[in-house]
């Protein structure tokens, strides 16, 4: 018998192809706003363009998700993956070589698609048919915190790779690290050997979304995690402008956005262990109220770069820690059957929040010169997530009382 037939390998196997595949992509994604001011600079445009082409990226994401969530569910993770790993690669060859705003846009657009090929729908997906319900949501935790991990280590060191080769040959060399995803996506392909892969099979694709999109649960996590997308999103495209805005050193930027993502795997960990063990709606109401908090605090603070590192170690612990309990949350209503594509859906209206907070933050700033009614406007988005998750049932579906998920 081959050691990959064995049931206690399988979740490894899942997770660890899952981990590579998040540690690379989130490592590029979130380093685009390090780009922001030289690709501007280069192309003499103002803010709005990148921004708008980079709101295009994070919408393109979630129009994908479901897509990519659907072919995973169908296909196999691993075949969805390389998929999106292609367009990946081409994308960001294709940005190295921008000549105007078309080619910004476009390969911005393209990008986005294929992130949702190898991104959370996907991966939290096939993690998520891999492990039992006693230790999902710490697995759908685990894989986010290498995430992260990918974020805190690429971040930075594409900075230095801007200040050494310039934006256009370091947008080449991703290209190049992104291809390694290709090998690690085939271990995803173990998801559809697992026990769990196989509860909810006697329910057909449409009465999945139709389930779904009747429960007000769903519609109000959905909510929920536009908000989330909202404050990722412009944080994560904006920040080293601000930092920049506000005469501190370029560094502080790439730092900022490397602690959020250092701090992040704390978080994910922590939150994704407490999910097992606690409410879930009830901790994502937390940690929505307290980014609302925080960001609030952040207006009255004096921007240095103590303030500025102190407030990205705190957000990152509450970065993407909505993350595993928002699918664990899903799994746990629906099942894990086409988990993939139900996240995918969720994910879809968190990326519409993204792109909303990247192309209004670039948008106010062309015309009002500041960022400051975007913080507003993201203090006001946290304590409203925080209530939409009060009347959430955690309840599962009657479908799936009779069956031990």
């Amino acid at each position: 018998m081959s050691i990959f037939s064995d049931k206690k390998i399988i979740p490894i196997l899942v997770i660890t192809g899952g981990s590579v595949l998040l540690l690379i992509s989130f490592g590029i994604r979130h380093s685009f706003g390090l780009y922001l001011i030289p690709i501007s600079e280069y192309l003499e445009s103002g803010r709005e363009l990148f921004s708008f082409a980079s709101a295009l990226n994070v919408l393109m994401i979630g129009i994908g998700s479901p897509i990519f969530g659907a072919l995973s569910d169908r296909y196999g993770s691993g075949r969805a993956a390389v998929l999106g790993i292609l367009m990946v690669i081409s994308s960001l060859f294709w940005m190295a070589n921008v000549q105007g705003g078309f080619d910004i846009i476009i390969s911005q657009t393209i990008f986005g698609f294929g992130c949702a090929g190898c991104g959370t729908a996907v991966v939290l997906g096939a993690v998520g048919r891999s492990v039992k319900q006693a230790n999902r949501t710490l697995a759908l935790g685990i894989v986010m915190a290498a995430g992260s991990f990918g974020q805190f280590i690429m971040v930075p060191t594409i900075s230095y790779l801007i200040e050494i080769f310039g934006w256009s040959k370091s947008l080449t060399l991703l290209a190049i690290i992104a291809s390694f995803m290709i090998i690690f996506s085939f271990l995803l392909n173990f998801s559809q050997k697992s026990e769990s892969s196989k509860i909810g099979t006697k329910q057909t694709f449409k009465e999945a979304i139709y389930e779904a999109f009747e429960s007000r649960s769903f519609n109000l996590l959905s909510l929920g995690f536009f908000v989330c997308g909202f404050h990722v999103t412009f944080v994560a495209i904006h920040l080293p402008a601000f930092v920049k805005d506000e005469n501190l050193p370029f560094w502080v930027g790439g730092w900022a956005l490397a602690l959020i993502g250092i701090f992040n795997i704390i978080g994910t960990i922590y939150f994704g262990y407490l999910g097992d063990r606690l409410s879930k709606k009830n901790l994502l109401s937390l940690l929505y109220a307290l980014r609302g908090l925080l960001f609030l605090i952040f207006i009255f603070l004096p921007k240095t770069e103590l303030t500025i590192l102190l407030f990205s170690c705190i957000l990152g612990i509450l970065w993407l820690s909505t993350v595993p309990l928002t699918s664990g949350l899903i799994t746990v209503v629906f099942g894990p059957y086409y988990m993939s594509m139900l996240y995918g859906w969720a994910f879809f209206v968190h990326q519409i929040g993204s792109f909303l907070g990247s192309w209004i933050g670039g948008r106010l700033f062309d015309n009002y010169g500041s960022y400051e009614l975007m913080w507003w406007i993201c203090v006001a988005l946290g304590f409203i997530a925080a209530l939409l998750h009060i009347p959430i049932s955690e309840k599962p579906v009657p479908r799936l009382v009779s069956n031990k998920v």
